[in-house]
């Protein structure tokens, strides 16, 4: 009779341990997936594809989604710790599904120790800075999840209404009206949402 008491337990000590095991994994994989997707919207605009010319590349050349990434992941976790590693994790899940896209046959490619060479030299930038931003994005995260933090949150929310002006700001606008559109409309849409959230209920 112990003896099952402790099996029933230990099974159910451990059964938070396994539902966080499974979210990391598919924080990880649908990480994987839009670094992927991101690639291969920007391949379709001239690729003859009608429906994707012009907002597909200005889609895929968007940065603040990819600080979104790692600020929903951290919202996942319950540890500043665990959501800042998660956060650096997707982040760099994102840029390997994005370069595995980059040098696959769907592109026409050749994974060579040269196109990985050419691949990691090209984006180094992005490769360092995700050192950075994956991190602090996935601890906003957590930040907003379990203490409703909105500093953080609303850096997101600012990222995303933004960029297009930033983009102009440095002669690299986004062409496709609709395109800045949607996404200033998502980053006024989410900074709504976290300062709503912040009110307290009637």
């Amino acid at each position: 009779m112990a003896v099952a008491r402790l099996r029933a337990a230990a099974s159910a000590e451990s059964a938070p341990a396994r539902l966080a095991e499974v979210v990391i994994a598919i924080v990880l994989v649908v990480s994987v997936a839009f670094g992927a997707g991101d690639q291969y919207l920007g391949s379709l605009t001239g690729s003859g594809h009608l429906w994707a010319a012009g907002w597909s590349s200005d889609v895929s050349l968007l940065s603040a989604p990819w600080l979104v990434l790692p600020f929903l992941a951290g919202a996942t976790q319950r540890s500043p710790r665990r959501a800042a590693l998660l956060g650096l994790a997707c982040t760099y899940a994102a840029l390997l599904g994005y370069g595995l896209m980059t040098l696959s046959p769907v592109e026409h490619a050749h994974l060579t120790a040269a196109t990985v060479r050419g691949f990691l030299v090209s984006e180094r930038a992005v490769l360092v800075g995700g050192i950075v931003t994956g991190p602090l994005f996935g601890w906003f995260g957590q930040q907003w999840r379990t203490r409703r933090a909105i500093a953080g949150a609303l850096v997101t929310a600012a990222a995303l209404c933004l960029e297009p002006l930033a983009r102009r700001a440095v002669l690299r606008p986004i062409d496709d009206r609709s395109v800045w559109l949607a996404e200033v409309a998502a980053g006024l849409a989410f900074g709504v949402a976290v300062l709503i959230s912040r009110c307290p209920s009637a």
